[in-house]
């Protein structure tokens, strides 16, 4: 396995793949409070402008999340995350997580990210710095 401190200027990260399902998005309302009903009633989500429910951002930033901590194990730290949300996901979608390196250090790694539907349409956009373990 590659590690951390082996990863140059543009090397993609090892990817995810994630398709959100009915039953995923009631586990997320119930671990994390959010019963927003845009997220859980079709009905609800269809009134609302959406055409049925989306997940919500959170658990799509979890996915790349898991991406990011998969690839790096032990041998380093989160330090920053940040996303922006740019479309809507939807049970079922097929959600391709990627990332790049974009700068290095001595001491870490930043790399961009994102996350598309099906490989055409990106639903979220981002950054990461990785502190490498010594």
């Amino acid at each position: 396995m590659k590690q951390l401190a082996d990863y140059h200027i543009d090397d993609q990260l090892p990817g995810r793949e994630w398709c959100p399902s009915h039953l995923q998005l009631r586990q997320y309302a119930e671990a994390s409070g959010d019963f927003n009903p845009i997220h859980l009633d079709e009905s609800y989500a269809g009134q609302a402008g959406l055409g049925g429910v989306v997940a919500p951002g959170m658990l799509t930033m979890a996915q790349v999340g898991v991406m990011l901590t998969n690839w790096i194990g032990n041998r380093g730290f989160l330090t920053k995350f940040e996303v922006r949300f740019e479309n809507v996901v939807r049970p079922g979608d097929r959600i391709i997580c990627s990332g790049s390196v974009k700068e290095k250090s001595a001491d870490s790694l930043t790399c961009y990210l994102q996350a598309t539907n099906n490989g055409q349409h990106r639903v979220l956009s981002g950054w990461a710095v990785i502190s490498l373990k010594r």
